[in-house]
């Protein structure tokens, strides 16, 4: 069951927030002035997300590579260098706004 809890009750509260968490599975969102700032969730949870997401990274790159098989390398590295320098000035941009 996923709860909202604020920071300081939280704080207070620690160990009992991890006992619900570790022995109910309940997830909890833990708020600063009404504004989410973490989650709190079991660790069996976590760690199939991170599964996920690694399988998930690996299914990405091999499709890449499959779609890009006969690319020569040069061209490849000057799309990638483009890319990167692209994401870089839009970081920057969201920076300065």
């Amino acid at each position: 069951m996923e709860k909202t809890i604020g920071a300081f009750d939280a704080r207070r509260r620690f160990g009992q927030l991890l006992e619900e968490v570790f022995y109910r599975h309940d997830c909890f969102v833990v708020e600063r002035s009404g504004r989410p700032m973490a989650v709190v969730v079991p660790v069996d949870e976590y760690r199939r997300w991170q599964r996920l997401a690694k399988t998930r990274l690996f299914s990405l790159l091999e499709q890449a590579w499959e779609r890009t098989a006969a690319v020569p390398d040069d061209e490849l590295e000057k799309d990638a260098a483009e890319a990167i320098r692209a994401l870089r000035e839009e970081q920057r941009a969201e920076k300065g706004a």
